[in-house]
Formats: C-alpha cells, structure tokens, sequence
C-alpha cells in the first residue's frame, strides 16, 4: 500500500485510527530524504498491517514545527496513539524492517504502565 500523504487536516485522526503508524517527515530539496524514499516506499508495500505516512515538511511546516521536527528525514512511530519512536536519519531497508519487527512486537501494556509510573512520580 502506498503511503498516505499526512497534513495538519489528517494527522491527529490517522495517529488516533492508526493501530502501529510509520510517519517520514521529508522535504524535496533533501537528498537523504529522496534517498530513504523508496525504503519506505517499499516497506509500506511488505507490510499491510501497518499504516505508512509521510509528512511534506515544505507544505506542512506548522505540523512538523509541532512535531518538534529539526532534522529531515526524521522517523516517527506511533502504537496505539502513542508516540514510541522519534529519530532523524535514514534507515536502509534492513534497519527498517528491524525497527518495523521491533515495534510488532513492543508491549504497549509496559509501555501504558511506564507512561502511568512516570506521571505519578511527576505529580
């Protein structure tokens, strides 16, 4: 399946909506992101159960500022609404797919419980 073209309109739903989201913060003008392109391209063919998105930081430059995006390519990852993974730099298609396999298999049950843990100690 193809990417989805994520904007500020759709961005928020598709994280909601999204059981395990990829998110790729690109612009034209930068050669790792043309270079990581087919990688993830690629990936969201081999892997219909995860939803890919990229996100055009030229024309969204208000959801990648809120993104907190600095760097691009930069990889974002979301499970059950929840952000789990954030990182610029582009992956080959082996670390993808390693990071793909990873969050599969991350248990968001620890994650909530971390997440529960750590608001308490702030309070």
């Amino acid at each position: 399946m193809k990417p989805l073209e994520l904007t500020e309109t759709n961005f928020a739903e598709t994280v909601k909506s999204s059981p395990m989201l990829l998110v790729d913060f690109w612009a034209a003008w930068c050669g790792p992101c043309r270079n990581f392109a087919p990688v993830f391209d690629t990936a969201a063919g081999l892997h219909e159960d995860v939803t890919f998105g990229k996100v055009n930081t030229e024309t969204q430059q208000n959801l990648a500022a809120a993104a907190q995006i600095t760097s691009i390519p930069t990889l974002m990852a979301f499970k059950d609404g929840v952000l789990v993974y954030s990182q610029p730099g582009a992956l080959d298609s082996r670390g993808l797919e390693e990071l793909i396999t990873s969050l599969k298999n991350l248990d968001m049950e620890a994650v909530h419980a971390e997440m529960a843990d750590a608001q308490k100690s702030q309070s």
